[in-house]
């Protein structure tokens, strides 16, 4: 099983829909003119992040027009397209995913498990993972903040993900700066999530500033080995990678790298405490 795979990296207009739809058209098509045929955009692309009081105005059911739009992209340049936008549930709103197909049609969604900070305030969790099969592929979406939680993923693998697609707005100030985080940190993550997993792992990251916030960047694809295999670091682009996830050396590297299987899972169970 082999395909090419895209994280595309882009600023977003914050609450211009068409504007951000635009760009991610130019950007796909960027991606597929390269071979692709998976394109990860980030995390609340067809929004910006910071929508304040717009949030319910520009909150859309899925499947809906924005959706349909995303369709459209991946009809016109032929690839699946995972893209973050904000999801209007029953009376609450949800940090989103969709995965369109190269036909255009709604392959399914993934409601953000992890809430960060004022998330919380706004959005309701989900409460399932989302696997997909893709490109012969079997793939997760995840949504920013679930990276940082190494038994989410695990247990997305260990559900039969062989790649995890994350969507995401990684952001800092310079406070945050100062303490060391930033843009290499991040792409680490991708790393070792992929390393520890031994599979590979995409994230795709905005760029750009709202709210005096700077995104990241560093939108990047990582092997089984932690290898970086493409990655831009500032500005909007595209970087894409093939990924031959039955490739030999990937099976030989699993013969040695036998992480998962040697797991003592009785051990990570905290005892009981009393207080």
């Amino acid at each position: 099983m082999s395909f090419k795979l895209a994280v595309v990296q882009m600023d977003c207009v914050l609450g211009d829909v068409g504007a951000n739809l635009a760009r991610a058209d130019s950007l796909v098509g960027a991606a597929a003119a390269q071979g692709a045929t998976v394109a990860v955009l980030p995390e609340l692309a067809t929004t910006g992040y910071f929508v304040g009081e717009r949030l319910g105005a520009l909150a859309e059911a899925i499947p809906g027009p924005t959706t349909d739009e995303l369709g459209q992209i991946a009809r016109r340049h032929q690839c699946y397209v995972v893209a973050g936008m904000i999801e209007r549930g029953k009376g609450c709103f949800y940090n989103s995913a969709a995965l369109l197909a190269p036909d255009g049609n709604l392959q399914g969604a993934y409601r953000k498990v992890h809430l960060f900070s004022a998330e919380r305030e706004v959005f309701t969790p989900g409460a399932e993972p989302a696997l997909f099969d893709i490109a012969g592929t079997r793939v997760a979406l995840t949504i920013c903040y679930d990276l940082i939680f190494p038994e989410y993923i695990r247990r997305l693998v260990l559900e039969g993900a062989q790649v995890i697609l994350n969507s995401t707005d990684w952001i800092t100030n310079d406070w945050q700066r100062g303490l060391g985080w930033g843009g290499t940190v991040v792409a680490g993550l991708v790393a070792t999530r992929a390393l520890e997993n031994t599979v590979h792992v995409a994230m795709a990251d905005r760029v750009g500033v709202e709210e005096d916030w700077q995104s990241l960047g560093h939108s990047c694809i990582a092997a089984p080995s932690g290898v970086h295999l493409a990655k831009i670091d500032g500005g909007e682009g595209v970087a894409v990678a093939a990924l031959e996830l039955d490739h030999p050396d990937w099976e030989q590297w699993r013969t040695v790298a036998t992480y998962l299987d040697d797991r003592q899972p009785s051990l990570y169970v905290p005892k009981n405490t009393s207080s």
